[in-house]
């Protein structure tokens, strides 16, 4: 009988754990373009982003507040603060809204290429910032993943950059670093602290503009909309970045940013279930490129 070494064991429970918290992630993630179509039904671009940030912002605070009970736990350690800045500007402000702006002229399949590039930004960003070395597999697996995900996106919209495409590359370069930034924290501090502080950081911000978009954007509530906004507050902004962090701090930055391949097609499935829009013949087989590339990447050395 062959023993396990008593140190691989607590490893390969940890790689376990940190994968299923970045694939709930993911899930949460993937709901997001939809979710925002929806908010955006009933408040303007800046508005949707602004309350968006800023409940999530509160959430974030009640819930540091009612870990320890103190003032002093809302306030991050000073040395982690220009990571900080960087996921709040990536990932609290520049992605929700590029990503509102862009989906007032395009629609939530076009936008999923900004996941499908998402992985590979996200792990060269991760790459260069730490001078991690990967191997050329694992680099050919990510590009042939990623390059399959925008391929069958552009495919399936007729190849036609839009108005929207300027906004979802923004959108892209602020999440890559904000992914990275966040991911990197997540391996010293529990990952819900890591995008709690984040939003702490940002609700000087977001809280007035929540104010100034509601009286310069008109409004039109209607329950969809607001569900939509709930979403993107407690789940898209808080409850999948705390899960995702956290498993960002198990197994790493670049190969957590991996299962994101799959990202696009769950935005296209609930496209079609939710918003009507039709699949293409070739999405089972962009679907079988993707996950045998996430694959790959997870066991690449």
């Amino acid at each position: 009988m062959r023993l396990e070494n008593s140190a691989t064991v607590p490893g390969r429970v940890a790689v376990r754990s940190g994968t299923l918290l970045a694939a709930l992630g993911v899930l949460a993630f993937s709901f997001t373009f939809p979710a925002t179509l929806w908010s955006l039904e009933g408040f303007g671009p800046w508005t949707s982003t602004a309350l968006r940030c800023a409940l999530a912002g509160l959430a974030a605070a009640a819930l540091l507040y009612a870990e320890r009970g103190t003032p002093s736990d809302l306030v991050p350690p000073r040395r982690h603060l220009p990571a900080l800045f960087v996921v709040a500007a990536g990932c609290v402000i520049a992605f929700p809204l590029f990503t509102a702006l862009a989906l007032q002229t395009t629609s939530a399949g076009n936008a999923a290429v900004v996941i499908g590039a998402l992985p590979l930004a996200t792990a060269s960003y991760a790459s260069v910032r730490t001078g991690a070395r990967h191997s050329p597999l694992f680099w050919a697996a990510a590009v042939t993943g990623a390059l399959a995900v925008v391929g069958f996106t552009l495919l399936r919209t007729g190849g036609a950059p839009g108005p929207g495409d300027l906004y979802l590359f923004l959108a892209l370069a602020g999440a890559a670093a904000g992914y990275a930034e966040g991911g990197r924290l997540a391996g010293l501090l529990p990952g819900r602290k890591v995008i709690s502080w984040a939003l702490l950081l940002a609700l000087p911000l977001t809280a007035p503009l929540s104010v100034l978009a509601l009286a310069l954007e008109p409004a039109h509530i209607t329950t969809t909309a607001l569900a939509g906004l709930a979403y993107l507050a407690l789940v898209s902004q808080f409850g999948g970045f705390v899960v995702w962090y956290g498993g960002m701090g198990l197994i790493g930055v670049v190969r957590a940013s991996q299962l994101q391949l799959a990202q696009p097609l769950l935005t296209l499935v609930w496209a079609v279930l939710l918003l009507g829009e039709h699949l293409t013949a070739a999405a089972p087989l962009t679907a079988a490129v993707v996950l045998t590339c996430v694959v790959v990447t997870q066991r690449a050395r």
